[in-house]
């Protein structure tokens, strides 16, 4: 007799900061770690490139870039956010990043990389 195994393609994670509010995050697999890394590796090579740079336009311009990063993970990573609404809409990935509460966004983004599992260079490449 074999035991067949179960595996969710996502996994739940409940928000510390909104009680009663979870967001369901995507599990990696080797094709969505490709897609995450070919989404983010123009941007933060150029984000690097900017960073680098000693002038303020440079560093505003690499910090608008790395925003673009986080929205990309997000976008990316939450399947579902589920126990809130945004003015009296279900919440969904989009409206999180349009409208939803920053500290929220954050914990999402936080799960999502956390998730990813991609180490500091991989995210740079």
């Amino acid at each position: 007799m074999t035991m067949s195994k179960n595996w969710s393609s996502n996994t739940v994670v409940p928000s510390e900061t909104w009680p009663g509010v979870e967001i369901v995050v995507a599990r990696m697999t080797f094709g969505r770690r490709l897609e995450l890394m070919r989404r983010i590796r123009d941007l933060a090579a150029r984000a690097e490139f900017l960073d680098a740079g000693e002038a303020a336009k440079d560093r505003m311009d690499a910090s608008l870039l790395g925003a673009e990063i986080d929205r990309l993970y997000v976008e990316w990573g939450v399947e579902e956010i589920r126990g809130i609404t945004f003015d009296a809409n279900p919440a969904t990935t989009r409206s999180l990043i349009e409208a939803g509460p920053e500290d929220l966004f954050r914990e999402a983004l936080a799960a999502v990389k956390a998730e990813s599992g991609l180490n500091e260079t991989e995210r740079k490449n």
